[in-house]
This record gives C-alpha cells, sequence and structure tokens, in this order.
C-alpha cells in the first residue's frame, strides 16, 4: 500500500520505516525541514535500538521517502497516518493544534478517497474533530471525497519501539466501517502472521484504550514508589517485598520496581490529560490526580536523602550523576529525574558530573552550558573528584561497577542508588554508604 505519514518523532519513524520495512511504500512528512533534511542524509535524529539500520536500508530500497511538501506525500496515498505531538495545554489536557493542524493539510491537498488514522495519542472524540476538520476544508475547496477516519493508538516504548512495532502483543483498531477494518488488517498482517492480535472496536474506544494502559502502567510505579516511601519509614526493604508479591499472576513481575520516578514524555502527559478529560467530563478521577502527584513527589525523594546523610543542603560538594535519560536504551530527557535532581542540587550550591551512554547531547541541548555541569565521556571520567555518586537511570554498564574503584574516587564513600541496582551489604562491605529507595538499611547510616 502506499502510506503518508505526517510526523517523524518516534511513533512516525519507527512506524514509517516499520511498514516500510515488510514491503510499503511510505512517506514520512515533517514541518521541520531540518529534521527532513538529516534524514534524507541517513541521519537518524533520535536514538532508538535498531532504528537507524532500518531507516536506511528501506531509505536506499525506494521504500521509504521523506518529505516537507504535503502534497507530495498525499499523492496516491491509502492510508494517512496522523503521528504528530500532543504535548500538555495550560490546563494540563492534550495539546490538539498540531492533530488539527494536520487534519487541515489533509483536507486540502487530498485527491482522491483514504482512510485517515490517528495514531496520536489523543482524548476521545479526536477523530470526530479530524474528520469534522477535514470535510469542511474539502468543502470549501468544492471537492467531495470519502474519507473515513479511524483510531490505532501506539504502544510503543521507547528502547524497544522497533521490535514492539515489529513484533506487537495487540494493534488496536477502532472504526465504523468493516472496510475500514479490512485494509488496516491488510496493512499490518505481515506483524501477525502467527497469531490473530487485531482487537476492533469503536473509534472512542480505542481512543480510551491508550490512555487507560499507560494511566495503568503509571499507577502501578506510582504505588510501589508509594510502598517505598513506607518501607524506608518502617526499616523494611522494598526489594524484598516486590520479590514477595511479583509471583502473584495477578499482579505481575512487570513495573513494580520502586524508583526515582518515570518520566518521558507519554506517562506525565497522558495520566495528567485523561484526569483532565475525566474532570471536564463530569466523572473526576482522584486516582490519577493521586499518580501523578506520587511520581512528582517521588522525583524530589533522592535529593531528600541526600541531605538526610549531609545534615542539610550539600552546599559546595560535588555529585557525580551516572544516568541523564528517563530510562535506559534511549536518549530522551523530558521529563526525566535527572532533571529534577540537577535542578535540586544546583540550587544547594553543589556541582555535578554527569555520564549518560546516549543522552549527553540531548542534556546538552536542553541545560545549554553551565559551570556547574560537566559531562563527562566514561563512568569513571565522572567520577573524578566527587563527594558522592547517585544512580539515576538504571543502564546496563552500571551494574556490575568497580567497587574498589568507587572506594578510591568518591570523597565521601557514599552512593545514592536510585534504582535499586546495588547489594547494600555488598558496598557496606567495601566501605561505601548506601542509599536506596525504600530499603530500611539506609536508616543506619
Amino acid at each position: 500500500m502506499r502510506v503518508t505519514m505526517f510526523g517523524t518523532g518516534y511513533v512516525g519513524l519507527v512506524t514509517g520505516a516499520c511498514l516500510a520495512e515488510i514491503g510499503h511504500e511510505v512517506t514520512c512528512v515533517d514541518v521541520d525541514a531540518g529534521r527532513i533534511t538529516r534524514l534524507q542524509a541517513g541521519e537518524i535524529p533520535i536514538y532508538e535500538p535498531g532504528l537507524a539500520p532500518l531507516v536506511r536500508s528501506n531509505a536506499a530500497a525506494g521504500r521509504l521517502h521523506f518529505t516537507v511538501d504535503p502534497v507530495t506525500a498525499l499523492e496516491g496515498a491509502e492510508i494517512v497516518f496522523i503521528a504528530v505531538g500532543t504535548p500538555p495545554n495550560a490546563e494540563g489536557g492534550a495539546d490538539l493544534s498540531q492533530v488539527l493542524a494536520v487534519a487541515e493539510t489533509i483536507g486540502a491537498h487530498l485527491s482522491a478517497a483514504a482512510i485517515v488514522v490517528n495514531k496520536s495519542t489523543v482524548p476521545v472524540g479526536t477523530a470526530q474533530r479530524v474528520h469534522d476538520t477535514i470535510n469542511a476544508v474539502l468543502a470549501r475547496r468544492d471537492v467531495q471525497l470519502d474519507v473515513d477516519v479511524a483510531s490505532n493508538p501506539e504502544f510503543l516504548k521507547e528502547g524497544a519501539a522497533v521490535k514492539d512495532c515489529m513484533h506487537p502483543d495487540r494493534i488496536v483498531l477502532g472504526a465504523s466501517r468493516r472496510t475500514t477494518f479490512d485494509r488496516l488488517r491488510r496493512l499490518y498482517a505481515p506483524f501477525v502472521r502467527n497469531h490473530d492480535r487485531f482487537v476492533e472496536m469503536d473509534v472512542r474506544s480505542a481512543e480510551l484504550t491508550k490512555y487507560a494502559a499507560n494511566a495503568l502502567l503509571a499507577t502501578k510505579i506510582s504505588f510501589m514508589n508509594e510502598m517505598s516511601r513506607i518501607a524506608e519509614q518502617v526499616g523494611a526493604d522494598i526489594e524484598q517485598v516486590r520479590l514477595g508479591i511479583g509471583p502473584d499472576p495477578r499482579i505481575g513481575w512487570h513495573f513494580i520496581y520502586a524508583g526515582a520516578g518515570y518520566g518521558g514524555v507519554c506517562f506525565p502527559k497522558d495520566v495528567q490529560a485523561l484526569a483532565r478529560a475525566a474532570r471536564d467530563s463530569g466523572a473526576p478521577a482522584a486516582l490519577l490526580e493521586a499518580v501523578h502527584a506520587v511520581n512528582d513527589r517521588q522525583k524530589r525523594h533522592l535529593y531528600t536523602l541526600i541531605e538526610r546523610h549531609y545534615g542539610g543542603p550539600p552546599t559546595g560538594k560535588t555529585f557525580a550523576l551516572w544516568g541523564a535519560a528517563f530510562k535506559p536504551n534511549t536518549d530522551d530527557v523530558r521529563g526525566a529525574p535527572s532533571l529534577t535532581l540537577l535542578q535540586q542540587l544546583w540550587d544547594a550550591g553543589a556541582t555535578v558530573r554527569v555520564y549518560d551512554p546516549k543522552a549527553l547531547d540531548e542534556l546538552r541541548r536542553t541545560l545549554g552550558d553551565r559551570e556547574d555541569l560537566v559531562l563527562c565521556d566514561t563512568p569513571a571520567m565522572a567520577l573524578d573528584g566527587c563527594d558522592a555518586l547517585v544512580v539515576v537511570t538504571e543502564w546496563r554498564e552500571f551494574r556490575s561497577p568497580d567497587l574498589e574503584l568507587m572506594r578510591e574516587r568518591i570523597g565521601d564513600r557514599v552512593v545514592f542508588d536510585g534504582r535499586n541496582i546495588y547489594d547494600p551489604v555488598e558496598l557496606e562491605e567495601h566501605g561505601i554508604a548506601y542509599y536506596g529507595i525504600g530499603r530500611g538499611r539506609s536508616l543506619s547510616f
């Protein structure tokens, strides 16, 4: 099929490249001319495992194209995806300006019948708004085209997005016509040859499904972080608690790790947007409000542990931070707990040395150059001249450190483990004070 993808962010670029990989002809269009120029030159603007070779090979094969021209992009398109951002607006809801701008563009330049698919995460009722916007523009052109608008929410995890797209656990399709369901099934069929993983539903239910999924996962994280605070106060170890509840199939092992809070762009904005939509609909969601509040508080907890150790603000201290990205296997620092901690340390008059295997360029772009921020090329370099180490992102290379090197280089011989990846006893045996999240042993220091 001939596919047009509006948006070349995580969702648009990954989905477009994966659709090209299974044989479709895909044209990705974006208003960011610089981004398109880089993509045309084979430069990938985001780090995502497996994405770069996928983009380059399909571009070389002539199945994947990039343009800023919507007329070219829409020519002959059978299926048109909207995969642009829906950032929070001033009230905490979803800003649909980019989605509706794409709908206007489609209405202005579409020349034949097509299926328009909302891939962006959008509030319930957005498909109808997109449909109405396209038809209003077509009417101004005095053009009549059969345009059906469907919902096909994405469930891609940053750091595993290519794998998730090529091997989905389910493909949710929201539509009102049998013909639309059939066309979208045909589009995705190579991804699900072994099992029928399609879940068909009405459009509004599909729109809500994406929010419900993210909100539930965020709730599990905030619940465990709430438990970690209790564990700290009563002298329990949240890691032992996790091992005690994970085997229960009703609970499971996923998303029950206590830590420094969730970040990224999806969970924070989607929880807030759903809570806002619930209030606007007359069904306030107290649980969602609490999930967001717990996470906001958890992002600040690492600094609380630091002040607990030092007996007050760590003025004049130098901290090594291992990890800046909001999670491993991505360079995305949006909403990352590291940003919250960095600001808290700077406000206290501390200096920070940061190492991250992928996110340093994004961190520099986000924060700019500062005298109290040193970006380091290796984990060991970050330890040079530091008084304490804080682990914020659980990259694999941090899991088996040289404890003798840590003991020698960390001036105050203290580690604040924001992801509970170390054994407290092992560090203590090497003469290093240990503070984890929800680990009662930290009360001994």
